[in-house]
């Protein structure tokens, strides 16, 4: 179907195959037509074809996988609501490992983590962070995330090693509603968060791991899990790609006198 002006026509050929996904025409994980295909169903130039595919890839909606061509991608968009994700009820909801294991099975798709666990001596971002003395001893938990096999995370818990050592926070496997709960078991329970927020370019290995491409950025979200005696206990620095997650936060605000 030939494309209108005014509109840049890349524009308006990206917008017919976002369309097209949208109605099932693509499915996620399928391939699409080659770019000389496309340009004779929608009779515009190849040139064209590449541009419009290039603003899709930006969007996060393809990929290009080499030997296989440009696909759809596999999973729908993530959503990280800040203030459900660390009720109990939440994390531990049918037995899930924590809250991304929760958020994820709550899409209808199987989250997978790989951990690694190590005790080392804390950066000084994360000793200051953590309020311990430079180069005290932390334990951290290493996590590449997955959902349907889709890397979509990857995340790294410090935590002081008085707390972590000799307990399932130091194992991979920290159990049921992951070490959020074992923190309440332990005597720290986190009752406040903060987190900041930052979107940038991904390190190569941060790209690699999450398939993204040269013009897509990461969001790291830097969180902190505070006790009720406002002493730090964990930071958690998250990696996601930007076009994949969407962030929810919500709180009180005081009505003014």
């Amino acid at each position: 179907m030939p494309l209108e002006s005014p509109r840049a026509q890349f524009r308006q050929l990206a917008d017919e195959i976002r369309a097209a996904v949208g109605r099932g025409e693509y499915p996620p994980g399928s391939t699409l037509p080659s770019e000389p295909e496309l340009a004779r169903r929608y009779g515009v130039s190849r040139l064209t074809v590449n541009r419009a595919v290039g603003l899709l890839r930006t969007e996060g909606l393809v990929r290009v996988e080499r030997g296989k061509g440009t696909v759809v991608r596999e999973i729908p968009m993530i959503t990280r609501d800040a203030m459900s994700r660390y009720l109990r009820t939440s994390r531990e909801r049918g037995e899930a490992r924590g809250a991304f294991d929760s958020e994820v099975r709550g899409l209808g798709l199987t989250p997978r983590t790989e951990v690694t666990v190590e005790r080392l001596s804390a950066p000084a971002a994360i000793a200051v962070a953590l309020e311990l003395a430079e180069g005290a001893d932390v334990v951290t938990r290493n996590r590449r995330m997955y959902a349907n096999d889709v890397p979509v995370q990857l995340a790294t818990s410090w935590i002081p090693a008085e707390i972590a050592d000799g307990t399932r926070i130091a194992e991979p496997d920290s159990g049921p509603g992951g070490i959020i709960s074992r923190f309440a078991e332990l005597g720290y329970a986190q009752t406040r968060i903060t987190e900041r927020i930052q979107v940038r370019r991904p390190s190569d290995g941060e790209a690699r791991f999450l398939r993204l491409d040269n013009d897509q950025a990461v969001t790291e979200i830097w969180h902190t899990g505070w006790t009720a005696e406002d002493r730090p206990v964990e930071v958690c620095v998250h990696v996601v790609p930007a076009h994949l997650w969407a962030l929810d936060y919500e709180w009180s605000i005081e009505p003014r006198a």
